[in-house]
Parts: C-alpha cells; structure tokens; sequence
C-alpha cells in the first residue's frame, strides 16, 4: 500500500520517498521509475524537482 499521495515531489539529492513512475516537473517526456529509498536522480545534469504520477 502506498504512503505517499500521487503529486509528492522531491528534488535532486534526496531519499525517494516512494516507489513509482516518476517525471520531472515542467516536462512531459521526462520519466524515471525509482525505488524508495535511493537517491533521486539529476536530469540532464541538472538538479530538478521530480513529482509522483504512478506507483509501482
């Protein structure tokens, strides 16, 4: 069961707080699924803001 809503964001850098399909904000394309608990990626070489739209 998921704890985190859909639309949860976290940034560059931190834990991923839930599993699930997650896209950078501002971008249609860009999507990435992660695991709890591993570092949320850059994009792009950049530090983004990531946002929640699926669960694993």
């Amino acid at each position: 069961m998921a704890n985190h809503p859909l639309g949860t964001r976290a940034t560059t850098g931190q834990k991923c707080p839930e599993s699930g399909v997650w896209k950078v904000t501002g971008s249609h394309f860009a999507t990435a699924l992660l695991t709890a608990g591993n570092t949320m990626p850059p994009y792009g070489g950049l530090c983004v803001t990531w946002e929640l739209i699926q669960y694993a």
